[in-house]
């Protein structure tokens, strides 16, 4: 087998730590990724952070990322921008108590074409830049077809123009699969962000599912080409994690709200037994290498 760090994030699995905690356990998973945890969101957790140690330490866990909201904001609102910054120094807080680095970000809900608003995102990332460079931590930018930044060639242009070594990729070859533009998630949106890659996400999915429209699948059966994506990080030296972040369940498709918004009870649900599908797959791909 490969030896990749491995983790899976929480609300994938259950709202109850303990319960994800058993799975990574069971799985030997190296670590977990923070979203939602007790119904709670990432920035909500800081007052919870010596119950979320002592399950970690019972577990011989790592926290391998924090998956905040991080301006999933409106590019309009200075309301919801405020808010965020807001968000992104309580992430910063709960990740520096948990030993990671490592915090997710995206670039706005999408409205338009990036190269018209490239400028003005570009502008609204100057505050959360003075913010991480001082704390010292990494914001990992995932590539999210509900954002500006949706494929592998945005997510390049994007971390081009920006030019920070503390805003790096979070690569995501399952969004891909949802991208407007047809982007193949490996090679050709790998090769875009390969070499700033800190931090993946493993999902998978297939463009035109059962009713033409795209559709998660369970990892290793949609139309991400993990086997080639695993050898090329390996080959480049990735030395970060394969983090599981499932959004497939058995018999139903997650809707479009709890999917550029995951989280809570309704999210989870049925979330333990569509991860262990996945887990199981994604271990066979690695172990077949």
């Amino acid at each position: 087998m490969m030896a990749f760090k491995l983790s899976v994030i929480t609300d994938e699995v259950s709202q109850d730590l303990e319960t994800v905690a058993k799975f990574a356990n069971r799985f030997k998973l190296d670590g977990i990724e923070i979203r939602t945890v007790w119904n709670r969101k990432p920035q909500d957790l800081v007052d919870k952070v010596d119950e979320i140690r002592e399950i970690l330490k019972k577990y011989d866990l790592k926290v391998s990322a924090i998956a905040s909201p991080f301006f999933k904001a409106d590019i309009d609102s200075e309301k919801e921008y405020q808010e965020h910054l807001e968000i992104l120094k309580n992430c910063i807080s709960l990740a520096k108590s948990l030993d990671t680095n490592i915090i997710r970000g995206f670039t706005f809900w999408r409205k338009n074409n990036l190269d018209e608003y490239l400028e003005r995102i570009i502008e609204k990332f100057q505050k959360p830049l003075e913010i991480i460079e001082s704390e010292g931590v990494l914001l990992g930018i995932e590539n999210e077809p509900s954002t500006f930044v949706g494929n592998g060639k945005e997510l390049a242009v994007f971390l081009d123009r920006l030019g920070s070594k503390n805003v790096k990729a979070l690569w995501d070859p399952g969004n891909d699969i949802w991208d407007p533009n047809g982007e193949t998630p490996y090679p050709d949106g790998y090769e875009y962000v390969k070499g700033r890659i800190i931090h993946v996400h493993i999902k998978d999915g297939i463009r035109r599912g059962s009713s033409g429209k795209h559709e998660f699948s369970a990892v290793g059966e949609g139309e991400v080409n993990f086997p080639d994506q695993f050898r090329a990080l390996k080959e480049d030296r990735y030395e970060g994690y394969l983090s599981l972040e499932t959004h497939w369940r058995p018999g139903k498709q997650l809707s479009e709200d709890l999917v550029s918004k995951p989280g809570g009870k309704e999210f989870s649900g049925l979330g333990e037994y569509a991860s262990e599908v996945c887990m199981r797959n994604l271990l066979k791909i690695l172990a077949n290498l």
